[in-house]
């Protein structure tokens, strides 16, 4: 992969800065639709888990991963799991395949080691730091092999829990008159409320 690459690109836009690990997660969402086979989820073909958790080293991992599958949040198809780990568990719902992608010590360790990383450690936001500093660890993700990258476990079968059915029915809440989904209203004084309205004082 490049840097013309096309999902590289609109990852890069979605993201917001340069760093290393949207890549990084881009490659890892990659490397699991060619185990599995499959392509990238239109709709809600895939579940997508992230080892990865908030406010730690790498979490723009899971931009990456979201442009390489296509699964969002929007769509519901993507979880944390809250481990602070770099690996991508992608799901294929029609067959119940799964393969589980984990990222390398020594590509963690590389990138904690760059130029690039000693500014995050400071505080300095990503996109304040000079984009030279970054581009060695972006482009060394970027071209290289699958293999050195990630260790890819085998595919493996696994028992899928249909999810919940989108629910489309709503209603308006009689506190703050914003639209809410049904399954969120609660009563409040004989009122149905939305739950930020039930849970004022």
């Amino acid at each position: 992969m490049d840097r013309n690459n096309e999902y590289f690109k609109a990852g890069l836009l979605l993201h917001g800065h340069k760093c290393p690990a949207m890549p990084m997660g881009l490659r890892a969402g990659m490397a699991a639709l060619e185990a599995l086979g499959v392509e990238r989820a239109a709709d809600g073909q895939l579940i997508a888990l992230i080892e990865i958790d908030s406010e730690h080293c790498a979490t723009c991992y899971a931009d990456g991963v979201m442009m390489a599958t296509g699964c969002t949040f929007g769509k519901g198809n993507i979880r944390k799991l809250g481990y602070g780990k770099f690996v991508l568990t992608l799901i294929d719902n029609k067959t119940g395949r799964s393969v589980r992608v984990a990222t390398r010590n020594e590509v963690i360790k590389r990138n904690q080691e760059s130029e690039f990383i000693q500014f995050r450690k400071n505080g300095v936001p990503a996109s304040k730091i000079d984009p030279a500093l970054v581009e060695p660890s972006v482009d060394y993700i970027l071209a290289e092999l699958t293999d050195n990258l990630f260790k890819i476990s085998p595919v493996e079968e696994i028992k899928i829990t249909p999810g919940r059915v989108h629910d489309f029915n709503t209603f308006i809440c009689s506190d703050c008159g914003e639209v809410a989904v049904e399954r969120y209203a609660r009563v409040k004084n004989g009122k149905v409320v939305c739950m930020p309205c039930a849970e004022k004082a």
